[in-house]
């Protein structure tokens, strides 16, 4: 079972192995496991004596942003950013925290750039009691969202302000890389914001008025960024339809070139098929400048047929 723990003593943090975290009494106890199998079940049960709905539900293999009352206590579920790859339909790695009087434990399955800041914070004497934990979470998970959000609405800007229909596919391999990115956050950010609003709210009484604030403040960050991404999406699908426009423009101008090419040439296909009959009768066939007149002939009349159709403006983009 791979993991750490701290224990916080009058602002004092201090790292500890895991089995050692329970030992004795502390202001703050953090145990983070960054495992899921069954080592770290059974660590749940037997060490931290949590009950099996909470073990099942810090060990969950899908979840969602969520906060549940539990006694005096809470269960909450984050999503934040991850260091490790992800899929476009699961972007953001999951948090788990349990967390009572002065004891937190978190679960995570994919790396979580957020415990990081979480570990500088409470290292730093930042961090007393389990509000403060919390409210630091939450914090460094959108406070770490919050360039990416950023990155996907600049990306967008450069998009529509360089529509071409000459870069049409560039611009859509583009234009849906933001549209997945921005569903794939607002679908965590939306539940997010209304879990930490949730546990602001909580009797609790672990939570202090600061955490209270910060976890709102939090949760309003987490409210504007889901602004932004359905903002993001709306754009990305005006974009796309713009771009599809384009496309079909150029198609229309490419398809008028070829059809005022094939009228050019229709008549002079028809002139020269008629004179190459292989019959008897055909005028001027021994002339020696027959030749030279049927292409003059040819000539003029592709002339006439391109001056018209540029005077009724067919090439009029």
């Amino acid at each position: 079972m791979s993991g750490f723990a701290y224990r916080v003593s009058g602002g004092k943090a201090e790292r500890v192995e895991i089995k050692q975290a329970l030992a004795s009494e502390a202001d703050l106890v953090w145990v983070h496991l960054t495992t899921n199998n069954e080592h770290a079940q059974t660590w749940l049960i037997d060490e931290a004596k949590a009950p099996d709905y909470i073990v099942d539900a810090l060990t969950a293999t899908e979840t969602r942003p969520r906060c549940d009352a539990l006694g005096d206590g809470a269960f909450l579920n984050m999503r934040g950013r991850s260091s490790e790859e992800t899929s476009s339909s699961d972007p953001l790695a999951s948090v788990r925290i349990w967390a009572t009087k002065g004891r937190v434990i978190s679960v995570t399955r994919r790396a979580l750039i957020a415990v990081d800041d979480v570990i500088e914070a409470i290292e730093g004497g930042e961090i007393r009691d389990p509000g403060d934990l919390i409210a630091e979470f939450a914090t460094a998970i959108t406070r770490n969202l919050d360039p990416d959000v950023a990155d996907l609405g600049d990306l967008l800007d450069d998009c529509e302000a360089d529509l071409d229909a000459d870069k049409v596919f560039e611009l859509r391999r583009n234009v849906t890389k933001v549209r997945v990115a921005a569903i794939g956050y607002r679908r965590f950010l939306a539940p997010q914001r209304a879990a930490l609003e949730k546990l602001a709210a909580l009797p609790c009484d672990w939570l202090q008025d600061d955490d209270r604030l910060h976890l709102n403040s939090a949760a309003d960050r987490a409210a504007r960024m889901a602004e932004e991404l359905e903002s993001i999406r709306e754009r990305a699908a005006l974009t796309h339809e713009a771009l599809t426009d384009l496309r079909a423009e150029q198609i229309d101008n490419r398809a008028l070139i070829i059809a005022v090419v094939a009228m050019v040439f229709l008549p002079l296909t028809f002139i020269t098929g008629l004179l190459g009959m292989n019959v008897d009768g055909i005028p001027y066939a021994h002339e020696p400048w027959a030749f030279d007149a049927v292409t003059a002939t040819c000539g003029v009349i592709a002339a006439a047929i391109s001056i018209y159709f540029i005077q009724q403006r067919w090439f009029r983009r």
